[in-house]
């Protein structure tokens, strides 16, 4: 059978509701994250800081996010998949106060530890629950609109953000989160239903066995290897964004919020049509394509002058295309790897690698830029730029390989020669 119905199952009222939980609740930890980068420039030059200062600062959330993930991985399938986010939404709403608090660089590098530690974590629990209750052919979309919290962000909540920076200070934004927080935890709490299929299947009775089970697996590194390079590649522009687009390209501090809006709405604009489209067509071959396009893109921005404000937008939106373009299908690409047993662990210790490659990425990014004074233009910021396309490049082998593993994997499971698996 090769109908489409067949091939794409049609999602349940409950389903929808789960993704709509799970989407604003990445938006607020996305959102969390990305405020930083539009903030850069007002906190480097509010709080004195160098490049590598800042730098380090966007790092210290992804280290300690990631080792969180780490010691939580061989804990991640023994428990109701609910009670983990819970937990782990609650600590990094606390984080967040302390980040809204914080009076000096020290105290928000602390608090960005903390906020770090419990917000790593989501990420990888949202995507076991989508794995576990969303079949392969349904994971594009799921994946489209669950990662719309990236676009939504910069539409509503960084522009937001930004506003209220201007206003009353660099921490009202982390207030901002905390309060919307707090609303999403309480739908968490009463409307999503406990996710405990995983424990009947369980044979690793020590956490620490599990672990080491996960990490042993030759197929698993593989997705773990692609999901460091794709975070190393998405993360090492992203800290002095709008550091370049103040210094390098012109644009002023109130230009920055429509910047990031306009940006946003492409990304809300696209990220379901990627999604529909990567459940319809080969993901691999689409996740190709928007990396290529997206290096053109990069290639082009890390090397523009000064210009006006609306070529800049422009090419913002280009290079948006391609990064959302390429995540959809090589998250869903990579979430079918791991067998429902492991997908706990899988996802934690994924979202631990992707964060200290991001952690990485930052302070990597850090000390190749250079800025004499902090009101001169970025210096080396094209450097990154081709750094980040030679990254791509690598990634696509990558994702091919995991394309081909799961290839191998469906038909495995499934060798009727009319079956396609995109």
């Amino acid at each position: 059978m090769e109908t489409k119905k067949a091939d794409v199952p049609a999602m349940t009222r409950y389903q929808k509701f789960v993704i709509f939980i799970l989407a604003v609740t990445q938006f607020t930890v996305i959102l969390d994250f990305m405020v930083m980068s539009p903030l850069g420039d007002l906190l480097m030059k509010s709080l004195k800081l160098k490049p590598q200062d800042f730098g380090f600062a966007v790092s210290a959330y992804a280290f300690s996010a990631g080792i969180s993930g780490l010691l939580t991985a061989g804990f991640a399938d023994k428990f109701d998949r609910k009670k983990l986010l819970l937990f782990f939404y609650s600590g990094f709403i606390v984080g967040t106060v302390f980040c809204g608090l914080a009076q000096s660089y020290p105290a928000l590098v602390a608090a960005r530890i903390i906020t770090g530690l419990f917000g790593g974590v989501i990420g990888s629990i949202s995507m076991a629950i989508i794995t576990d209750l969303f079949s392969l052919q349904q994971r594009g979309r799921v994946m489209g609109f669950v990662q719309m919290g990236f676009g939504a962000s910069q539409v509503l909540g960084i522009p937001i953000g930004l506003y209220l920076a201007n206003a009353w200070g660099w921490e009202a934004p982390f207030w901002m989160v905390a309060a919307l927080a707090v609303v999403v935890a309480t739908l968490i709490g009463f409307g999503l239903k406990p996710v405990i299929s995983h424990l009947a299947v369980q044979h690793d009775r020590s956490p620490i066995i599990h672990l080491v089970h996960t990490i042993s697996n030759r197929h698993y590194r593989i997705g773990f290897t692609a999901t460091a390079l794709l975070s190393i590649g998405g993360f090492m522009m992203m800290p002095f964004g709008s550091a370049y687009s103040v210094n390098n390209l012109g644009i002023s501090q109130q230009e920055l919020p429509e910047l990031f809006m306009i940006a946003g709405i492409s990304s809300l604009v696209v990220m379901p049509l990627v999604g529909r489209l990567s459940d319809k067509i080969d993901k691999f071959k689409l996740f190709a394509f928007a990396s290529v396009w997206m290096m053109v893109m990069v290639g082009i921005y890390t090397n523009l002058p000064p210009i006006s404000f609306w070529i800049v937008v422009t090419f913002n939106v280009l290079m948006m295309i391609g990064i959302m373009s390429r995540m959809v299908p090589s998250t869903a690409l990579v979430s079918a790897i791991p067998e429902m047993q492991d997908r706990g662990a899988f996802m934690s210790i994924n979202s631990s690698l992707q964060q200290i490659a991001g952690g990485v990425a930052a302070a990597v990014a850090g000390m190749i830029v250079a800025q004499k004074d902090q009101y001169s233009p970025l210096e080396h910021y094209n450097t990154v730029g081709y750094v980040v396309m030679t990254i791509t490049l690598v990634s696509i082998f990558l994702i091919f390989r995991v394309h081909r593993l799961i290839k191998s994997k469906m038909s495995s499971v499934n060798p009727a020669p009319q079956m396609e698996m995109a």
